[in-house]
């Protein structure tokens, strides 16, 4: 290098690693390289033998001729796959990056380059991370630039490979095996960081067999890699977000198990103290007064409500937690209102308290004798109490007074208990607008120079919607308008709403003059169940109302609508989105088929909890903690356990079973209405959401108990959070294999929505409309479900705009498409005879099928069933559960998140909403260029016998013509085994110019010469 360059900046571009590469060596796998090409310098990086996943941390330096210029200019990268037996190589994929993007040093990231391909048939996929930067430190070493040679070449480059990397690559590599060896033994990875020597910030990364999704890797936050199996995992990231396997003491474990196992088996039991305290007689009280009884145990206080001293009768339960007893005795003392001094008091030795276990009965009180201060038992009158020890299992937990509560204020005891909720039973309710009659138009003086612009509002509680205006016509008067339009709304049982339809003129812009109305009972329509018409009615209109000081308008003819009205009990009301849906029954009971399983959940706890609340006056937070579990029409509601960030709930709960294919869905939540003393960092009086599980039945084993921690995981504007873990243990258990298996063979939806199927985005309407509905009727229930509650369950923010969810649903149909194009690959590499021995069978296979072709069907029947016993040894053991990688959470940038987040109609400025707009027009722009491409393919399919280019056409039709007479003349296997040996011959007998057919395609004119 010359001294007079030695300070001038040079072009750094770091290749950092490389994810999902195309197999191309006809083993599996492939040996890739980079070579990066700038201003006629081109250098290359090591090669990574037998490596889809290559990591490189390797930095190759370039002169730059003028600074100045090069946002003009453009880096060119390819990656190869090196033939060790042959002077040859195979085409990975190019990136084409332009000299603006280029950043100064100690400002580079490293960013996701997605493969692009060299023709419009090349079989390309993968991605590539890269880092580009100006610094003046680096020198240009020519070395790296090593010739591609043969196989002797190879061999050394191998050995270079293993013994003289630079320090950084080798430590890299060391990184990889190692956690690659952890991952083989199913062990989370160690995160393993930089050495102080290192001057790279990319992070090792766990390479496991298998293809996944890929990921944009935002400054210094990872490499992107493939990922098998159900665990996908990033070192140092995405450990704490996988499922873990629990192994919990359900029912009490064996030594403890009692009666109750059999119903109570998906929950560790927990011991309480139950005290029942009814009534008292004989108290010493004033009278008039009120008393109330008190219950202390330790340092746990309960207090009974206050009742008159003339009838005192409480019949209340409090429930002490065994594990939180610091006392030996049970006081319960008998009090007058605001004061301290008791009027009588009675002990209870624990030692001497029964068990009780249900199924037995409970435990009958009995009148105890309390004493005075003096310790006199002649005066102090008597209580009426019951003490035992219990399990969660206990009537009376559900109601009971709970210890763990002592600080809770009185509006807030009913909001912390149990309870389960039931959704009210939906309907569509459709309303056919058909005609009108005899309608007098709004302004009468003006009617005779204004057409009347009819048209119809319908109204159901808060749902309104209206019909377009009636269109003139020749055939009918001004005054018989026709609309002729379905108009669907959403009803709960019991019916209590009302049909308002009216008819309105428009007789301004902006203004609607009502010149008549109908209205309707609900409850008095007519319900169907399957598709057979309803027959219409007309419905006479008032159009006497308004102010009672004007006289009624005369005419000899009534006004009057014809309607069909009908309450669609063939329909299945969705108030959840389809993928997530919990039940598909149709709303008519008659309809129903027998459940065909049991679903049981038992509802652990949680840990690691993040704290929701601030407490006044003290430091840390609090989270008072309490679970939502929804499946069909029944929803269920943990009790709150206060102050705690391991709450343990065990509680039990069970769903019937109709359909297999479905999910249901747990949510943990933050309990607002606690405690007056701490302040919600949420605000107002509002929930937070603390995170969801989601898990389809249909992954699930009959029969199985699957106890596992799930991460609760929130997406925040600063990035995925894990809120704690949340322990569950489910059993789906089957109770006829032979019905849940036809289950599988009948439509998804009841028969309606096909027979009568509803548009997309009346759907979307209707489900919207379904949802308050159903958040309606649950914040009237006690305690009440928040309409917070109900919209996280039922997902009702999925169908908004994210750049997050886009980008995660391409990469998932990436993934689809990823096996079709490995087919491609492998066919190609059979053309290619880079092994001959599988080509030559692979022809010789060819040519029995074509011979035998009844043998096809059957052949790839076997292979399939083949391919799907050999993956049962492999198959999945766990549910799933939430991915951040699936979902693109872990990486994604800030902004995107904030556009997210963002109200609907936006709530940002200009310049934000300008950007992001400019953004989305960037986006749009690729997809419209591949729409565009794929567009002009099928129009050359069709000018070929358009006659658009004459010439083109004519030699087509002249092609078909001989082609038709020797396809009669030659047998039929004879030209498909020609074809079969011509497409499957060796490249020593193939051109490397495209064939003659491609050739006349690809000139066929398309309709983009058209476009303006």
């Amino acid at each position: 290098m010359d001294d007079a360059n030695s300070n001038k900046e040079k072009l750094v571009v770091e290749v950092v690693a490389a994810h999902n590469l195309m197999p191309k060596d006809g083993e599996g796998s492939s040996s890739p390289f980079v070579e990066v090409e700038f201003e006629n310098q081109r250098l290359r990086t090591q090669v990574k033998y037998k490596d889809l996943n290559p990591v490189w941390n390797q930095k190759l330096v370039f002169h730059v001729k003028d600074v100045a210029d090069l946002p003009y200019r453009t880096i060119q990268i390819n990656v190869f796959n090196e033939k060790r037996s042959s002077n040859s190589r195979n085409f990975l994929g190019k990136v084409m990056v332009s000299g603006a993007s280029i950043a100064k040093e100690g400002e580079e990231v490293a960013q996701l380059y997605t493969l692009d391909k060299r023709s419009l048939f090349s079989h390309i996929r993968g991605e590539i991370s890269l880092k580009f930067y100006l610094s003046t430190k680096e020198t240009v070493k020519e070395m790296t630039d090593t010739p591609l040679s043969g196989p002797s070449s190879s061999k050394k480059n191998k050995k270079l490979q293993q013994q003289g990397p630079p320090m950084v690559v080798h430590q890299q590599q060391q990184a990889v095996t190692q956690n690659n060896n952890h991952n083989k033994t199913h062990h989370h990875p160690t995160p393993q960081h930089a050495k102080p020597g290192e001057t790279n910030d990319i992070k090792p990364v766990v390479i496991t067999a298998g293809h996944g999704p890929a990921i944009p890797v935002a400054g210094g936050g990872g490499v992107p890699v493939g990922m098998g199996g159900f665990r996908n995992v990033f070192s140092g990231g995405s450990s704490e977000f996988s499922l873990k396997e629990t192994s919990p003491h359900l029912g009490g474990g064996v030594l403890h198990r009692d009666k109750t196992s059999s119903t109570y088996d998906l929950v560790e039991q927990m011991q309480y103290l139950y005290v029942r305290i009814l009534k008292c007689r004989d108290v010493s009280a004033a009278s008039g007064s009120e008393i109330m009884a008190e219950v202390k145990l330790g340092n746990y206080r309960g207090i009974t409500k206050r009742v008159s001293a003339n009838a005192p009768e409480w019949d209340q339960v409090f429930a002490f937690s065994k594990d939180c007893i610091q006392s030996s005795m049970a006081e319960i003392a008998v009090k007058e209102k605001d004061k301290d001094e008791f009027l009588g008091r009675v002990w209870f030795d624990l030692s001497e308290v029964p068990s009780r276990v249900p199924p037995d009965s409970q435990l009958a009180p009995q009148w105890h004798r309390m004493e005075d201060k003096k310790g006199d038992k002649s005066k102090a009158g008597e209580i009426m109490v019951s003490v035992w020890f219990g399990t969660q299992a206990d009537e009376a937990f559900a109601e009971a007074w709970h210890s763990k509560a002592a600080n809770v204020h009185f509006d807030g005891l009913s909001s912390i208990k149990s309870k389960v909720y039931l959704s009210p039973k939906l309907w569509y309710f459709r309303v056919s607008i058909i005609e009108a009659q005899d309608i007098v138009p709004g302004e009468k003086g003006a009617a005779m120079v204004r057409f009347p612009e009819l048209s119809v509002k319908a109204q159901v509680g808060n749902q309104v919607f209206r019909t377009r205006t009636a269109q003139a016509s020749q055939s009918r008067s001004l005054s018989n308008p026709y609309w002729n339009e379905d108009l669907m709304f959403v009803v709960a049982e019991p019916f209590e709403d009302y049909l308002l339809v009216s008819v309105e003129d428009r007789v301004a812009p902006g203004r609607d003059e009502v010149v008549g109305r109908v209205l309707l009972p609900v409850s008095q329509i007519e319900q169907r169940t399957d598709d057979k018409p309803v027959g219409s009615r007309w419905f006479n209109i008032d159009n006497h109302f308004g102010n009672a000081g004007e006289p009624k308008i005369v005419s000899r003819f009534g006004s009057r609508i014809h309607l069909r009205v009908s309450l669609e009990g063939g329909y299945h009301v969705l108030d959840e989105t389809t993928m997530y849906s919990s039940d598909v029954r149709p709303t008519a009971k008659q309809l129903w088929k027998p459940h065909i399983g049991v679903l049981e959940m038992g509802i652990l706890g949680a840990t690691g909890l993040i704290p929701i609340k601030l407490k006044e006056g003290k430091g840390g937070g609090s989270t008072d903690s309490y679970c939502v579990a929804k499946y069909g029409h029944k929803w269920v509601r943990t009790r709150t356990v206060v102050d705690s960030l391991s709450p343990k709930w065990n509680e039990q709960y069970t769903w019937e079973v109709f359909d297999p294919c479905t999910v249901i869905t747990i949510g943990v939540f933050d309990n607002s209405r606690v405690d007056k003393t701490t302040t919600n960092a949420g605000g107002g009086s509002r929930d937070s959401r603390i995170g969801k599980v989601r898990i389809r039945l249909s992954t699930l084993e009959s029969d199985r108990v699957y106890t596992h921690s799930y991460p609760l995981l929130m997406l925040h504007t600063t990035g995925v959070k894990k809120m704690g873990e949340l322990h569950l243990a489910v059993r789906f258990s089957c109770a006829n294999m032979g019905n849940m298996l036809t289950i599988y063979s009948l439509p998804m939806l009841p028969k309606m929505h096909y027979v009568h199927p509803l548009a997309v985005n009346q759907l979307d309407n209707l489900r919207y409309q379904a949802m308050n509905v159903v958040a309606g009727r649950m914040s009237r229930a006690e305690p009440p479900l928040g309409r917070e509650v109900v919209e996280y369950m039922l997902d009702h923010d999925s169908h908004m705009w994210s750049m997050r969810r886009s980008k995660a649903n391409f990469f998932r149909l990436m993934s689809v498409l990823s096996s079709f194009v490995a087919m491609g690959r492998f066919i190609e590499s059979i053309r290619n005879w880079n092994k001959p021995v599988y080509s030559t069978i692979v022809t010789v296979i060819f040519l029995m099928l074509v011979s035998f072709p009844e043998l096809i069907i059957p052949l790839v029947l076997l292979y399939m069933a083949f391919v799907g016993i050999w993956r049962y040894r492999s198959r999945p053991r766990h549910p799933p559960h939430m991915d951040t990688r699936l979902s693109h959470a872990e990486t994604v940038y800030s902004d995107e998140l904030d556009e997210e987040f963002d109200s609907f109609p936006t709530s940002r400025s200009a310049e934000v909403v300008r950007m992001r707009y400019d953004r989305l027009r960037s986006v749009a722009g690729r997809i419209q260029t591949v729409v565009g491409d794929m567009a002009s393919q099928g129009e050359r399919l069709q000018a070929l016998l358009s006659w658009r280019d004459p010439r083109a056409t004519f030699l087509f039709v002249s092609f078909c013509l001989f082609a038709a007479v020797g396809f009669y003349f030659v047998p039929t296997k004879a030209v498909v085994a020609l074809l079969g040996l011509y497409v499957l011959r060796p490249p020593k007998f193939r051109s490397k110019l495209p064939s003659k057919a491609l050739s006349f395609f690809r000139r066929l004119p398309t309709k983009a010469d058209s476009f303006l």
